[in-house]
Parts: C-alpha cells; sequence; structure tokens
C-alpha cells in the first residue's frame, strides 16, 4: 500500500471513529469515494461512485444510509479535524499585527432541476440567483510548508424559515461572531456589507468595500455662523469616479503610507473616523485604506475598526483567499459539483461532506511528499489534485487495520423487508372509528 494511501486512511479514520458503529464504517466509504475523485467518473451519482471503490452492494447501501440517516453531524467532524491537525503540528496559524484572520464567504452547490428547492444562490454568469444549496464557511487560514491552507470551524446553513441569501448572509455573520475569538478579526469580501457586520455585532473585521463606497466624518463640520448648524459630517468619497459623463474628485486621504514588497512601491492612501452615510447618532467609527498596488489596475478599497497599520489591513485581507480552496476542491477536483440526491436532510449533508473532504485531501497532500504524475513530471508540488490521481486507481483497501470501533454493526435485519418495500414510509394506523351504541365487549377490545 502506497504511504499516500495509508496517511490518507489514517486522517479519515481520525474524523469517524467516535461516531455511532456502523456507520463509522459507512461514513469512512463515502469520505474515500469523495476523496478519491469517484463523482467525477459517476458526474455525482453516489452509487456508481461507491461501486466503483471496489464495495460491495451491502456496503454501499450502508454508505448511503450512513449519509442520510446516520447520527451524525459535521459540527462534530469539524471539532474532531480541527483537533488532529492542531495536534499534528504542521498547520501554523497566520497572524497580523497581532490578530489571526478568519475569513467568512458563502457558496452554492447549484441544483436546477431539484424540485422545490427552497434556497437559492447568486450565480455570477447568470446574473440572477439560481436553485442551490448554500452554505457559509467559517475557517482559520495558516501555512503548511509553503502552502496557504484554511482549515474549516463550521458550515452555516440557510435557515429554513428565512432562506433569503441575506437571512443567510447575516446568520452567517452571527455565527462568525460568536465564535471569533479575542484575538482574532473577521475577513470578507465586498458582498457583506459595513452596515450588516455592525447590525450582528462585529466589532474587529476587514471587509472590502466597493468602488463606488461613500461614507461621512464622524463628527460634523464646526459651525460657520450662517445658517442652520450642521448636524451631520463632511460626504468622503475614497475613489473618484464619474457622474453623468463628469467625473467626481475623490476625498484628500488624511495620511499617505507606503512600502515596499520586492521591486514594486505600494501607496495606501487612509481616512479614519468615518461612518456609514445613513447611520445613527452615535454610531461606530471605521477606518477606509485605499490600497494602490502598481501590479492591479484598480485599487484596493478596504474598510476596518482595527487601529491596525495599511500593511496589516491588506495583509489580512490577502488571507481571505485560501476560504476559496474549499469549494474549489470539492466541486471541481473531487466531482461533487452535481448531486443526485433528493431527500432534504441528504441535499444538506452531502456538500458538507465534501466541503470536508475537500479540505483533508489539500492537508493530506501538503503533508505528503509530493506525488509524480509521470516520468516527465521532474519538480511535481504537493498539490491535491495529484493525490486524489493516486487514490482514483486504488480501490477501498480492505486490507487496512481499521480501529475496532469502525465496524459494521451486528444488528438483526432478517425480519425487516427488503427492497422496495424496506424503502417506503408507512402512515400510522388509525384506530377503527367506533359507535356510542357498541357491543361492550368490542369497545373493551378496541381500548
Amino acid at each position: 500500500m502506497p504511504d499516500a494511501v495509508y496517511r490518507t486512511l489514517t486522517l479519515l479514520c481520525t474524523l469517524v471513529v467516535a461516531c455511532p458503529v456502523g456507520t463509522n464504517l459507512g461514513l469512512l466509504h463515502l469520505l474515500w469515494m469523495l476523496v478519491s475523485g469517484r463523482l467525477l467518473g459517476s458526474r455525482g451519482a453516489l452509487f456508481p461512485g461507491l461501486s466503483a471503490c471496489g464495495l460491495p452492494d451491502r456496503a454501499v447501501r450502508r454508505a448511503w444510509a450512513a449519509l442520510g440517516q446516520g447520527g451524525w453531524t459535521s459540527g462534530a467532524l469539524l471539532l474532531r479535524w480541527a483537533a488532529r491537525v492542531r495536534e499534528e503540528g504542521r498547520w501554523q496559524p497566520h497572524a497580523h499585527g497581532g490578530y489571526r484572520p478568519v475569513p467568512v464567504d458563502l457558496t452554492g452547490f447549484w441544483r436546477p432541476r431539484l424540485r422545490g428547492c427552497p434556497t437559492t444562490h447568486y450565480h455570477s454568469l447568470a446574473g440572477k440567483a439560481l436553485p442551490a444549496i448554500p452554505l457559509g464557511l467559517i475557517a482559520g487560514v495558516g501555512r503548511v510548508g509553503s502552502q496557504r491552507l484554511a482549515l474549516p470551524r463550521a458550515f452555516v446553513r440557510a435557515d429554513p424559515a428565512d432562506s433569503s441569501p441575506g437571512a443567510h448572509a447575516r446568520r452567517t455573520v452571527r455565527a462568525a461572531v460568536g465564535q471569533c475569538a479575542p484575538d482574532e478579526v473577521l475577513v470578507l469580501d465586498a458582498g457583506f456589507g459595513v452596515a450588516l457586520l455592525q447590525e450582528a455585532g462585529a466589532t474587529r473585521y476587514v471587509v472590502r468595500a466597493a468602488k463606488n463606497a461613500t461614507f461621512r466624518r464622524a463628527t460634523p463640520p464646526p459651525y460657520r455662523g450662517t445658517g442652520r448648524p450642521p448636524t451631520r459630517g463632511d460626504v468622503v468619497r475614497p475613489l473618484p469616479r464619474t457622474y453623468k459623463g463628469r467625473p467626481v474628485p475623490a476625498t484628500p486621504p488624511d495620511r499617505v503610507e507606503t512600502w515596499h514588497e520586492g521591486d514594486h512601491l505600494l501607496r495606501a492612501e487612509v481616512w479614519t473616523e468615518l461612518v456609514l452615510p445613513d447611520a445613527a447618532a452615535t454610531p461606530p467609527s471605521v477606518k477606509a485604506v485605499a490600497v494602490h498596488d502598481p501590479r492591479y489596475r484598480e485599487p484596493l478599497l478596504l474598510v476596518t475598526p482595527l487601529p491596525l497599520p495599511p500593511r496589516a489591513v491588506r495583509d489580512c485581507y490577502r488571507d481571505r483567499w485560501p476560504v476559496e480552496q474549499l469549494p474549489l476542491a470539492a466541486k471541481q477536483m473531487l466531482g461533487a459539483a452535481r448531486q443526485f440526491v433528493h431527500a432534504p436532510q441528504t441535499c444538506q449533508r452531502l456538500p458538507e461532506l465534501a466541503l470536508l473532504a475537500g479540505a483533508v485531501l489539500s492537508y493530506a497532500a501538503a503533508t505528503t511528499p509530493a506525488i509524480p504524475t509521470g516520468f516527465w513530471d521532474r519538480r511535481p508540488q504537493p498539490t491535491p489534485g495529484r493525490l486524489r490521481r493516486l487514490l482514483a486507481h486504488t480501490p477501498f483497501p480492505h486490507d487496512f487495520p481499521l480501529p475496532a470501533r469502525i465496524r459494521e454493526k451486528a444488528s438483526v435485519t432478517a425480519h425487516l423487508p427488503t427492497g422496495a418495500w424496506g424503502q417506503r414510509r408507512r402512515q400510522a394506523a388509525t384506530p377503527p372509528i367506533l359507535h356510542a351504541h357498541a357491543h361492550p365487549e368490542t369497545l373493551a377490545e378496541a381500548a
């Protein structure tokens, strides 16, 4: 057995060993199918993907039952995964200016043919929201060797009572605020506005603002002696714009800082003591930082309430990108972009399990010697794609020494119906309707 296969199975066993007996074995088979990319060949179908792993028919059915009816949650799996990664000590968290970045993002698994799909997610190519299973992602950012990796902390589902994208974003931000430690800062893209963060009670964040973002000074200007005394601060436009063909200049910054990165000179323009244009009477103030990098066409406009230097603010936001690798590995590398499950619980569990499998595959690849694709691959990199290519040609190793707890549950099932009859839901038997003038013996038998 190759060392990479042994290493991957050891990590997967750590995730599922604490689950109920029988369910843990089915989850192990499911995770092996996901990390080995079997869904790519089956185009999202679970049964063909599990069969391609070399599992017998009964094991395939048990794995399918563990997915939809097993006694496990993604939160418990993520806690065990984070404990295993920290125990090994290879993943080192990042810190900038004394704060560790915690990126937050939203992703969606598209389900255009799912009947009665209650949730949607915005599709940039379509220009509108499409039926999907959205999930909020909360992760920590660290480094394994020369690679930046995201350590997922939580997957936030949409609220069934209010499944709108705005409500899901608020729910994700509230969950992230509740999990954020005093030395951690939330890092978010432009989809999460400053108003949303302030409404959720966030006090430590770095969020990207739109190019046409407008703010006001926190304090109004002094009274000029004529007219009504001002009650709101002056308007601040960090970046120039064009309105009806006329250029609108940017507001001069409060200060400018520069630093070198290699051969490039970066310039940051800073505006302090700002509030939102329609803020309340005593709103919390923020700081806007516009970073001009000669390697990019447009400046990067960031907003934060923390007293961090501009370079630390920019470095915190750059650490948001590793969270994008989680859905990339789950959808494109592992083939979970297409899914053929329809039960409400299974529709939520399979995307969560795919995201976790993508995180496990990325970490296992970063902590395993690089696997060359062939003799022409002279300088291979420890990427999850190369590891998945090796696992794709390896059936599930039945000779692997599994922990004693991971086994088939010895339950008596001979009396249960099988086939299609065993999957049908039976309605509860309704008691017979008895008349008041029925015979006393009949009433006693019914009781």
